[in-house]
């Protein structure tokens, strides 16, 4: 049986999939995403950017896998400066160059981006963390302060079961069944939330970009790979950094944020007690990112 059915029911979003009068009802208008732009990097492959946010510092924040800008927005809320969100090679709308892609390949859109903006400060998230984690292990000194918010791995492989997961999500992308593609990132929420008009309100948009982008076929390649091959270099990390995990995550296992925090010289670690935080705990999430990020020592 189905986790989601889709369409969703009338109290949880739209009747239909697609644009229109079939909108969330969240109780006040969607409004509209705001627009980017795509800027070419040093290393050829051009990448989808938003900048919001004036004055200093400047944050870069790195998104998670099938995700992107719409979704890493809410943890900068409440970060101020400048505020640099992009899409990672294979999303939205940027580059998809021949794979197969690795971990480097990620570090080195980020560093692009992060440098193209002057950034000093950085947040990764799932998939972002990986890149953030393989771009300070080659280039220790490039950021004064770091987030890494759910990372999924360090220099372990993942488990068979994570692999099959996002194998899946790529099938469900790649057929066009978009009750499928409901099925696959369903395993993000906790039960107890799911059909909830706010769950409901963000796999419409999720799915929104997954079907209108599309998976690049070689990201698929990334769930078999590791950020580094030896936390050792890590050692030579000194800017500050938070760690952030949840109990009973399996696509994002504590032990690996607890690694990352332990090779990380200036590392705060915090393990909520239960996954979900961005719905269960969410003004203690952003207040905690922002707190850290904002901080000027």
């Amino acid at each position: 049986m189905r986790d989601f059915r889709w369409p969703p029911p009338p109290d949880g979003g739209p009747r239909t999939y697609g644009p229109g009068p079939s909108a969330p009802r969240s109780g006040r208008p969607t409004l509209p995403e705001p627009e980017t732009e795509v800027v070419s990097t040093p290393h050829g492959v051009r990448l989808e950017r938003l900048i919001i946010g004036t004055g200093s510092p400047t944050t870069v924040f790195a998104h998670g896998l099938a995700s992107g800008i719409a979704v890493t927005r809410p943890y900068g809320s409440a970060v101020g400066g400048r505020k640099v969100f992009f899409q990672f090679r294979g999303h939205g709308r940027s580059d998809a160059p021949p794979g197969p892609w690795s971990y480097s390949d990620l570090a080195r859109d980020l560093r692009a981006i992060a440098d193209l903006t002057g950034a000093t400060r950085a947040m990764g998230v799932s998939l972002g963390a990986g890149a953030l984690t393989r771009l300070v292990a080659d280039n220790p000194d490039r950021f004064d302060r770091l987030v890494f918010f759910l990372p999924a791995v360090l220099d372990l492989p993942r488990p068979a079961t994570v692999k099959a997961r996002l194998a899946a999500l790529a099938a469900a992308v790649a057929s066009g069944d978009v009750a499928a593609v409901a099925d696959a990132i369903s395993v993000e929420f906790p039960p107890t939330l799911r059909g909830t008009p706010a769950v409901w309100a963000y796999l419409r948009q999720r799915i929104d970009q997954l079907m209108r982008d599309g998976l690049a076929k070689d990201l698929a390649s990334l769930s078999e790979q590791v950020a580094i091959p030896d936390p050792a270099p890590l050692h030579k990390v000194t800017a500050p950094a938070l760690v952030i995990a949840c109990a009973g995550d399996d696509l994002h296992p504590v032990p690996v944020a607890e690694r990352l925090a332990e090779a990380l010289p200036n590392a705060t670690l915090h393990v909520y007690d239960r996954p979900g935080v961005i719905w269960t705990d969410r003004a203690d999430l952003r207040g905690r990112i922002s707190e850290f990020l904002n901080a000027r020592e």
